[in-house]
């Protein structure tokens, strides 16, 4: 039995957290498209699911989650900052930190937040029976 068409669609939850942890949000193969931060390989290592289902909308998509991230945590950041030292609100420290922030983040997030939008496109639309075929001939021809 293929477990790759064998899988039921896991819930959003789960879906968002295989993608923060870098996983493959269909199986949950570990580093599953990733060969280092910034490497990214077309398919799962382990599944075979191709990484983009389909090329329109995709990479906005994660775009956007990685931006939506990012801004949040730095308004939260920002809040928790001016929430601390109010009423004598530290400006400059506090631009100083968010700012490393608004720099560092998003290139921290990048491969997050493409796995996090992995699972959240396959949640909005479940794997078609030909991407999984597709996904079973991918791992049949590598185990050849």
């Amino acid at each position: 039995m293929n477990t790759t068409t064998a899988r039921v669609r896991p819930g959003l939850i789960r879906l968002l957290f295989r993608g923060l942890f870098r996983r493959c949000a269909w199986c949950g193969g570990k580093g599953a498209f990733f060969n280092g931060w910034f490497k990214r390989d077309e398919r799962c290592h382990t599944c075979g699911l191709l990484w983009q289902r389909r090329l329109e909308g995709f990479e906005l998509g994660a775009m956007t989650m990685n931006v939506l991230v990012s801004y949040g945590t730095l308004l939260v950041g920002m809040g928790v900052g001016v929430f601390l030292t109010y009423p004598d609100v530290a400006v400059v420290p506090l631009l100083a930190v968010v700012g490393s922030l608004a720099i560092i983040l998003p290139i921290f997030m990048y491969p997050i937040s493409y796995a996090m939008w992995l699972g959240v496109d396959i949640f909005m639309r479940d794997l078609e029976p030909a991407e999984l075929a597709d996904a079973a001939a991918a791992v049949a021809a590598k185990t050849q």
